[in-house]
């Protein structure tokens, strides 16, 4: 007797092109049966006229409290890794995770970003996020030699502990050195591991600087041998995006291993006090103050005073950034060509919900980024349907099989995800075409999406007929052993 059966399903698996009505059989949290034949089990669900996919998998998620995870399930989410920033120290934020339970799989980098700031103040690795302290300019500074080893110590525990691999946050950095991040690099090349990097500004938007940050992270791909994954090329890139493709392809046919992502949104989240965002550095990228905005009200900042005051006081306090306008038709395409581009995966680089657990479901208002509640749904009704180019293969694609294979060196785990295969994991994530849709805003940004009918993870439900599970916490960690 089968634990669970799918039946009567478009089963839609991108690596072997499977697309078809089938069965779905699924025994002790994996996928048995894949047939037309009916089949005997103790759950059934009906997925007649439902897309059943991969469960879609999210590397680029902050929102790793349990509010934000519960919202990436009812997203289609099954699996949602922290490899920008990191964590640390790994495995007590592994064990606090595992304590408190978790409705999808999660894991964590080694945080570079942490074990600089512990370096370079000489205190031990403080068990919270990194995105607190972003904006302090006591780690931005140049490391010593010495620092730089003390660093490279730290990250390396953190790998030995089951990180999956290196999180570098080198644009909130400026007095990190090439040859600083050259150096990790190579320790992640040396681990067979992948250094994800949220590269310097572009030349482009900040002249002044001696660094371009695609030029640079080309140079150290060439040299170090890594594998080098770029973080939200869309906000790197912003209106750049096509000469940033063609600069990575380049690399690409000259050896060097490089992968990147993107949201689908034209406005980003950050601390006030990230380097770009001083106001002499919005002005060289034909910005100014309004192009920040609160993110409690939408609204751009009145004045540059303001900026300058919140940078100095509070330089962790979190704004929207706004890259383009979404409505300016001559930039209509530059998300699709962020989305779409060669070895890209989608990704949310959703943001911290700051709601406690207890409170479910959610308030919608909430000084956060709609991309945590509405990136995947969103990237459905925007790129398939009969007005896209894209095909609903090719879409699913970029959320599941191409950020398995991006990260699988780093999280072996991921080579049984990603795929609708018999042997592989049960993260299977059923919506119905017709009606998925995000409904988070930047008005109400924990507005949970519609259209995901059910999501099972390690085989067990999460979200059945479109409603959460709260009681349901199969999500299990992902490690690099």
């Amino acid at each position: 007797m089968l634990d669970t059966v799918i039946e009567q399903a478009r089963v839609i698996d991108p690596e072997t092109g499977l697309d078809d009505i089938l069965n779905i059989g699924i025994h002790r949290g994996r996928i048995t049966h894949l047939t037309p034949t009916a089949l005997d089990a103790l759950t059934r669900i009906d997925a007649t006229g439902l897309v059943a996919c991969p469960g879609f998998i999210d590397l680029h998620s902050h929102g790793q409290d349990l509010t934000g995870l519960r919202l990436q399930a009812l997203d289609g989410v099954t699996t949602a890794l922290e490899l920008e920033a990191g964590a640390g120290p790994v495995d007590a934020v592994y064990r606090r995770a595992a304590d408190e339970g978790r409705p999808i799989h999660y894991g964590y980098s080694a945080s570079w970003a942490a074990a600089r700031m512990a370096a370079l103040g000489d205190t031990p690795m403080p068990v919270h996020t990194v995105l607190n302290d972003l904006g302090n300019p006591a780690w931005q500074r140049h490391a010593s030699r010495a620092e730089t080893a003390r660093i490279a110590q730290i990250v390396e525990t953190q790998l030995a502990e089951g990180a999956l691999g290196i999180g570098m946050l080198l644009g909130y950095c400026a007095g990190a050195s090439t040859a600083e991040f050259r150096s990790m690099a190579e320790l992640a090349r040396d681990h067979s591991m992948t250094a994800f990097t949220h590269i310097r500004e572009l030349r482009a938007f900040n002249p002044a600087s001696p660094v371009d940050g695609v030029e640079e992270l080309v140079r150290v791909a060439l040299d170090s041998g890594a594998h080098l994954h770029c973080c939200h090329v869309n906000s790197t890139a912003r209106t750049h995006i096509d000469a940033v493709a063609d600069a990575l392809c380049a690399a690409r046919d000259k050896g060097a291993v490089l992968t990147t992502e993107a949201y689908p949104y034209a406005t980003a989240m950050t601390p006030v006090g990230a380097p770009f965002l001083a106001p002499h550095r919005l002005k060289d990228a034909g910005l100014d103050h309004r192009a920040v905005k609160d993110p409690a009200t939408g609204q751009p900042l009145p004045d540059t005073a303001t900026l300058r005051r919140m940078r100095r006081d509070s330089p962790e306090t979190l704004v929207l950034f706004e890259l383009f306008r979404e409505a300016d038709t001559a930039r209509a395409d530059l998300l699709g060509r962020a989305l779409f581009g060669d070895h890209t995966a989608i990704a949310s680089d959703a943001m911290p919900t700051g709601v406690g657990p207890s409170a479910w479901p959610p308030p919608e208002a909430a000084p956060t980024h709609p991309r945590g509640a509405g990136t995947f749904s969103r990237t459905l009704r925007l790129f398939t349907g009969s007005t896209s180019r894209r095909t609903l293969p090719e879409v699913i694609a970029r959320m599941t099989l191409v950020p398995a294979d991006i990260a699988a060196a780093s999280a072996p785990a991921l080579r049984a995800k990603g795929r609708i295969q018999i042997g592989c994991d049960a993260d299977i994530t059923i919506f119905d075409q017709q009606t998925v849709t995000d409904r988070a805003s930047f008005a109400a940004p924990l507005r949970a999406s519609t259209g995901i009918e059910h999501v099972l993870v390690a085989g067990q439900r999460v979200v059945c007929d479109g409603a959460l599970d709260t009681t349901a916490l199969p999500g299990r960690a992902i490690r690099n052993t």
